[in-house]
């Protein structure tokens, strides 16, 4: 029964992870959902969702979270949605060595840690979920996003690499890359661009001034744009499925991008990326 299940979902604050720990707990699942800041998990606490803080840049934040959350489930755990992220703008000539860690120890080395953590729970039950929302970017790279292209990149190496490993254990373990879905994810990217990037002495500098009226645009700024919606119907799916899918596309440019990448040449695929990119 769903409501044995339990997840823990990761970036749970707005947007995605916000919307998913609504809608699955809704459906019956046992959330336990996590954000960064404490003014966060009580705001979510009050809104009726269980809710424990989780910094992806603090193991000790990772392990008292992983502690929390077997104490709250019995000591066993269905699924993880790895969701907390960020977006770094920036060309790569640009980034320093310490945003770029940055933007890893989030995206990257915070999920693996607590990934890690929670695979011999699963391993040892026999069943899990290990569910990572990656991005268009995770296969596609676009200019002036090195640091997030890179770390979507990394993700999708370990996650096919897991995928292998994982084989004959009962954990499944999937991608979902959604592409433009309305989300707080533009307005933490301009802050990120505007703290980190030395926007005048760039060559680039007419590019982030374009740059910052697209992040700062309400709405949708993208054709195509979905609600998180249309990731929790994939989300579902990864959970329910009896064979989930190794990789699901949510909105028409991923789609589009994936089908791209596979007829064109490299040379014919950076023209198009150039222009995606603008």
């Amino acid at each position: 029964m769903k409501g044995n299940k339990s997840v823990l979902i990761t970036g749970a604050s707005t947007g995605i992870g916000y919307y998913c720990a609504k809608a699955l707990q809704s459906d019956g699942y046992r959330v336990i959902a996590s954000c960064r800041k404490l003014t966060d998990v009580s705001r979510l606490q009050a809104d009726g969702l269980t809710c424990i803080p989780l910094d992806l840049n603090d193991s000790g934040s990772i392990e008292r979270a992983v502690a929390q959350t077997l104490e709250l489930t019995g000591g066993e755990l269905y699924a993880l949605f790895n969701n907390g992220a960020y977006g770094q703008p920036g060309a790569v000539e640009d980034l320093s060595r310490d945003v770029l860690r940055e933007q890893f120890e989030t995206n990257v080395f915070g999920w693996l840690e607590l990934t890690n953590k929670i695979l011999p729970i699963m391993i040892r039950q026999g069943y899990g979920r290990i569910i990572q929302n990656s991005s268009i970017l995770g296969f596609a790279a676009m200019p002036l996003r090195g640091a997030y292209n890179a770390s979507k990149f990394a993700l999708e190496g370990l996650t096919d690499t897991l995928r292998l490993e994982l084989n004959g254990t009962g954990v499944h373990v999937s991608l979902i890359e959604p592409g433009p879905i309305l989300s707080d994810f533009r307005k933490n990217a301009l802050g990120a661009l505007k703290a980190n990037i030395d926007i005048e002495k760039s060559r680039f500098a007419e590019h982030y001034q374009s740059a910052i009226q697209r992040l700062a645009k309400p709405g949708a700024a993208a054709p195509f744009t979905l609600g998180p919606d249309a990731v929790y119907k994939r989300l579902k799916h990864a959970l329910e499925s009896d064979l989930p899918k190794p990789r699901y596309c949510v909105t028409f440019p991923t789609y589009l991008m994936s089908i791209l990448r596979r007829l064109l040449s490299t040379r014919m695929m950076d023209k198009v990326l150039r222009r995606a990119g603008r």
